[in-house]
This record gives structure tokens, C-alpha cells and sequence, in this order.
């Protein structure tokens, strides 16, 4: 079984997101910022993580610093209500596997999930 570790500071996207996963038998583990995220990353050692890009204490682009510091090799996908392209590149810049504008839409984040975990680029 495939885990992934959702991290929102939106207690609703978490849910939604953790729904959806669920659904898919995949296991969840959440975090509502980037540093308990960060934590749970290095001690569960998910497949994937899916992060919110905005968050109060650390955001989205700390934490995809932190990541790469940390020496974890996992895929981020970020989420972001935020459309602009030197948004999107400034991610993958930091070494997010991609990025998803919110609101998100059930098929296109499994499809996006299946690609990170099968280690194709998208």
C-alpha cells in the first residue's frame, strides 16, 4: 500500500484530499503546517507528499528547501490557489515533482499521483 502525507493548514483540504486517497486504498498520514509535516516526513518516510503551497509558520517553498536538506528523495506534488508560471517554476526550481492549482480535481491529482510514483516525469 502506497502511503502519502498530505500537509494543509486547511483542516477541509486535508479532509478532502485524505477522501479521496482513501478511496483509492492508499494510506494517509496528515500534517496542518510544514513543520510537522517535515517531522512526519522523516520519521514515516512516505511515497509521496502533497503539500499546500501558502501556509502560515512554514510554507510550501521552506519546506521543499527543507526536504532537499533533509536528503529525503520523495516526490512533492504542491497545491496552490496561486496560477501565476514564476510560481509554478519557482517550485520546481525547489525540486517539486509538480505542481496542481487548486480547486483540485479528483482525476488529474490521481493521475498526477500515479505518475510521481511511477518515477515518470510529468
Amino acid at each position: 500500500m502506497v502511503c502519502i502525507l498530505i500537509i494543509d493548514d486547511s483542516a477541509f483540504q486535508r479532509k478532502i484530499i485524505s477522501s479521496v486517497l482513501n478511496g483509492e486504498n492508499h494510506t494517509v498520514i496528515t500534517a496542518s503546517n510544514g513543520h510537522e509535516g517535515l517531522k512526519k516526513a522523516v520519521l514515516e518516510k512516505p511515497d509521496l507528499i502533497i503539500t499546500d503551497l501558502l501556509m502560515p509558520e512554514m510554507d510550501g517553498g521552506t519546506f521543499l528547501s527543507e526536504v532537499k536538506k533533509a536528503g529525503l528523495s520523495i516526490p512533492v506534488i504542491i497545491l496552490t490557489s496561486d496560477v501565476q508560471k514564476v510560481t509554478r517554476d519557482r517550485c520546481l526550481a525547489l525540486g517539486a515533482f509538480s505542481v496542481l492549482n487548486k480547486p483540485v480535481n479528483r482525476e488529474a491529482l490521481l493521475e498526477l499521483i500515479r505518475t510521481a510514483l511511477s518515477g515518470r516525469v510529468p
